[in-house]
């Protein structure tokens, strides 16, 4: 059932990642977030327009997912990195909003490919209507993508092109797995840089581009978001195993009782043979139809793993990198903003 578009005010926008309390906590962070607010309610303006459709059934499915929720990572560090050019001109408002509609668009892919039932704490798009219909509405939400950045010109069309092909080599690679001569951790995260990195790179190379920030600062800005983006993706992978399905939207273990790699189980494979071995029998027992909760207790298992806590050391790892990214960027809020940004990506609830 699709609801009226969410009128979110900026203040909600902010509380929905904790911006105000943890974010902007310093002085000169603080003095950003009406800034920062004002672009994101624009953003969100504008995606409630972007997703309406006059066919019904597009309608439907195109706002599905946009409706149960998410966080506005993307457009947030866009409109944080704006701040050090002219600030969130129409033009970066524009961009963001393109990147938020690719991400979402990959979000309806992922599902079908992973088996998903859930995303955002409701019934996945494919639950819902079908395979076929989840992977077109992607597929709109991706042209509807492309007009907004056609619009800023080639230099925006570029860069969505290239982010959108790296999104799409990165979910192919991990269809595929690793192969003969691959170092399989290496492969995983070059998998997350592409699949989960690039976007985010993306929306904070956009905001200093379209804002007319010095260029000395685009390449760092970018490196920042491809690697928050690793922590973030790794952090996910340890709450994948939380206990608790109302924290993340869905049930313990999804990925790992679909097979879908994660950084943990890879460890796993050097570290807990016979651990590894029970997860790989109940995957293959699921796939050929058993109940999911077979692997329960192997959930529980690898969740108080060390392998589970090393993974979160390698999300740490990444923040860590991502923060020194940032030294040729000036002192300031929003240097102090992305810096606190990426240490909560490390210390979200598991």
């Amino acid at each position: 059932m699709v609801t009226t578009s969410p009128q979110v005010s900026g203040s909600r926008l902010a509380s929905r990642f904790g911006l105000n309390d943890r974010v902007f906590a310093t002085p000169g962070a603080k003095r950003l977030v009406g800034k920062i607010e004002d672009g994101l309610e624009r953003v969100e303006a504008g995606l409630a327009h972007d997703l309406r459709s006059t066919d019904a059934l597009v309608d439907a499915t195109a706002r599905y997912l946009y409706e149960a929720g998410g966080k506005r990572v993307r457009p947030m560090l866009a409109m944080l990195a704006a701040q050090l050019g002219d600030g969130a001109t129409d033009d970066v408002v524009k961009a963001a909003r393109a990147l938020e509609l690719t991400h979402l668009g990959s979000l309806y892919h992922d599902d079908v490919m992973d088996e998903s039932d859930r995303r955002r704490g409701v019934a996945s798009a494919h639950a819902v209507w079908g395979n076929s219909i989840a992977i077109l509405t992607g597929d709109v939400l991706f042209s509807r993508a492309s007009v907004l950045m056609a619009e800023l010109g080639p230099e925006a069309m570029k860069l969505q092109a290239e982010t959108f092909e790296r999104l799409v080599l990165g979910q192919m690679h991990e269809t595929v797995g690793a192969g003969e001569g691959d170092d399989p951790i290496a492969f995983y995260l070059q998998v997350l840089s592409d699949k989960t990195g690039s976007l985010i790179a993306a929306s904070s190379h956009a905001g200093a581009l379209f804002s007319g920030a010095d260029r000395l600062y685009h390449e760092p800005l970018r490196a920042f978001g491809e690697k928050v983006g690793v922590a973030f993706q790794l952090m996910d992978d340890v709450i994948d195993l939380s206990a608790d399905p109302a924290a993340t939207g869905k049930v313990p273990g999804t990925d790992l009782r679909a097979g879908v790699p994660t950084m943990p189980t890879l460890l796993l494979a050097e570290d807990d043979a016979k651990l590894k071995a029970e997860i790989d029998e109940g995957v293959a027992r699921i796939a050929a139809g058993a109940d999911p909760e077979i692997l329960d207790a192997s959930v529980a298992a690898l969740r108080d793993h060390a392998v589970t806590a090393r993974t979160r050391e390698l999300a740490e790892s990444w923040a860590d990198e991502a923060v020194a990214a940032l030294a040729p960027l000036p002192r300031g809020g929003v240097r102090e903003a992305l810096t606190r940004f990426a240490g909560t990506l490390v210390d979200r609830s598991n």
